[in-house]
């Protein structure tokens, strides 16, 4: 991590950006009332949005059959166009200085299976520097929430918080606030294969103190057939897997004996800032 920390401030996206693929690691670490940490690979689209309007990808399945495959209406209201969606919202925040690229870092669908449990969507200004964040949070009962991170304090390689309203695990209630940090390094110039490295991190606190530490970080390339064909072959039922290890995970902590929460019902506001 301290590698990474002196690069807050990536080269400037350029007008029409390629897709990218992700590949890296999930970290976890539950500090009380009992420790718990695990760690798993993964891999991940990180996709600029206002170019692929323009351009459309002829590796990427979007809004069709594939075996890894892109939909819209998995984000946002369920519509056709997740863009337009998150392009609706920042007007209606009144941020309005977001006229770069607009990266979203997901899950694609594996085999037609999706599970999310958060994207995050990087709305650039034209000289790369962050105007806005959403955090798009999905918890395993079909609910969603999203936190929406913009002024000043936003930065990348800066932390910014954000209270915490939606509730994701049985194990934590809903209480605290979440610190989030977005680090991005930009690829070797030149370079056709290292387009550079992406971490975030998101800390939760609540009244106690810190409670948990959690980051997903990747090697990002070019997302081209072979990336994705490594990518498979590495972790074929990725999505799968999520939904297994989040299940494994809540079973390991009940076994520990860790407090269980019921679900409350979620907040009236699709989005929190």
């Amino acid at each position: 991590m301290s590698s990474l920390a002196t690069a807050t401030h990536p080269a400037p996206v350029p007008a029409r950006a390629r897709a990218l693929l992700g590949t890296g690691l999930v970290r976890h670490a539950r500090l009380r009332p009992v420790p718990h940490e695990f760690r798993y690979p993964t891999w991940f689209l990180l996709l600029p949005l206002r170019s692929l309007r323009q351009s459309p990808d002829a590796v990427l399945a979007r809004n069709r059959a594939g075996w890894v495959s892109f939909h819209d209406a998995d984000h946002g209201e369920g519509g056709p166009d997740a863009l337009a969606w998150f392009e609706r919202l920042l007007a209606e925040a009144g941020i309005d200085d977001a006229d770069g690229e607009v990266w979203l870092h997901t899950y694609p669908r594996v085999f037609g299976i999706v599970f999310k449990p958060v994207s995050f969507w990087y709305a650039h200004r034209a000289d790369g520097s962050l105007a806005a964040v959403l955090a798009e949070v999905n918890n395993t009962f079909g609910e969603r929430h999203a936190y929406l991170l913009d002024g000043p304090g936003l930065g990348w390689g800066r932390e910014v918080g954000v209270r915490k309203v939606f509730h994701v695990s049985p194990f934590c209630s809903v209480d605290g606030r979440y610190r989030f940090r977005f680090l991005r390094v930009p690829g070797v110039p030149g370079d056709v294969v290292d387009a550079g490295r992406t971490v975030v991190r998101v800390d939760l606190d609540d009244a106690g103190g810190p409670l948990l530490s959690t980051s997903v970080s990747g090697q990002l390339e070019p997302l081209t057939r072979a990336a994705l064909w490594r990518a498979g072959r590495r972790m074929p039922a990725l999505t799968a897997m999520v939904l297994a290890r989040i299940h494994w995970q809540a079973l390991q902590l009940w076994l520990k004996r860790v407090p269980f929460w019921r679900k409350p019902q979620p907040p009236a506001a699709v989005v929190s800032r």
